[in-house]
């Protein structure tokens, strides 16, 4: 048998695309732009850039996508956080390259984020079947009812991604997104746009994750054109604003709240521009996009 040869061959890059409904499309726009090395400033990639078009797209999948989300036992949900942990850990190597290069770290700095991301992923699913024992209960009444309140998820949440801090590419949007979801909401995400790549890669991970099409939807591009779309959409209940860093214009947490509040949704604000998202996570992001039902039910009936 011959040996294999080792003609010249031309190099595969990689096109990243935007993840909408559980399928990957380019930007309607057909637009991309650079996305760049942040320590040596070289070319890496081209990322779609994602348009209002594009955010009404999203939304819509969400919103078909939350009925079958939220009526999903909890376990089911642990079970499929749980398989995303897995399907990253198989490609820790990829990330850590990803996250290295978004932040601008050495790989050997970049390896731990990674890895605490999947430990994330694994700790939100463990809460899936536990977040109703923390936030509801039987409430004390005078009278012969039972009173029991649960919680329920919100509906579609907009969420802006971490833009800044330790870990934020993956870690920081990690510690964002699967809160969210782990409750039963579905989720629109707003990529941080000078580091997509490993959030991109994400909706691969999620895609073989047994996560149904659309609870998860990823969007690079400028967050002045998808943040104000989220804000202002009626189909949308509640918006995280954690990656905000705008301190004044069409994507400054003034101003989407402004735009939010025409719709009575349930809004996070940002974290600190700092924010260290290596940080335990605690149980606030669970609590956060929950509403209560209570229930009266007669006794001895």
């Amino acid at each position: 048998m011959s040996e294999p040869t080792t003609a010249l061959r031309l190099d595969v890059y990689k096109t990243y695309k935007l993840y909408v409904g559980g399928k990957f499309p380019r930007s309607e726009s057909g637009r991309v732009y650079e996305v760049t090395d942040r320590k040596t400033g070289e070319w890496l990639a081209n990322a779609p850039q994602g348009t209002r078009k594009d955010t009404r797209d999203a939304v819509a999948a969400a919103r078909k996508a939350f009925g079958g989300w939220s009526g999903a036992t909890a376990y089911n949900r642990g079970q499929i956080l749980y398989r995303a942990a897995e399907m990253l850990q198989g490609r820790r190597d990829q990330y850590v390259a990803e996250v290295a290069v978004s932040e601008g770290l050495t790989a050997k700095k970049a390896a731990p984020l990674v890895d605490a991301a999947i430990d994330r992923l694994v700790w939100y699913a463990g809460w899936t079947d536990k977040v109703a024992q923390i936030a509801g209960g039987a409430n004390p009444v005078a009278g012969p009812y039972f009173n029991l309140s649960t919680p329920e998820a919100t509906g579609v949440v907009g969420v802006i991604a971490p833009q800044s801090g330790t870990g934020h590419s993956l870690l920081g949007l990690v510690s964002v997104l699967a809160p969210v979801i782990a409750t039963g909401n579905t989720a629109v995400v707003a990529l941080a746009p000078n580091a997509p790549l490993p959030g991109l890669s994400l909706g691969e991970v999620l895609a073989t994750s047994d996560l149904p099409g659309g609870v998860v939807n990823l969007l690079s591009g400028r967050t002045e054109d998808i943040a104000p779309t989220l804000a202002s959409h009626a189909d949308v209940n509640a918006l995280d604003l954690a990656g905000v860093v705008a301190e004044d214009g069409p994507a400054s947490a003034k101003a989407l709240e402004t735009l939010a509040a025409d719709t009575l949704k349930r809004v996070r604000r940002p974290d600190s521009a700092t924010s260290d998202w290596t940080a335990a996570p605690g149980t606030d992001r669970l609590l956060a996009f929950l509403e209560t039902k209570t229930v009266w039910h007669p006794m001895g009936m």
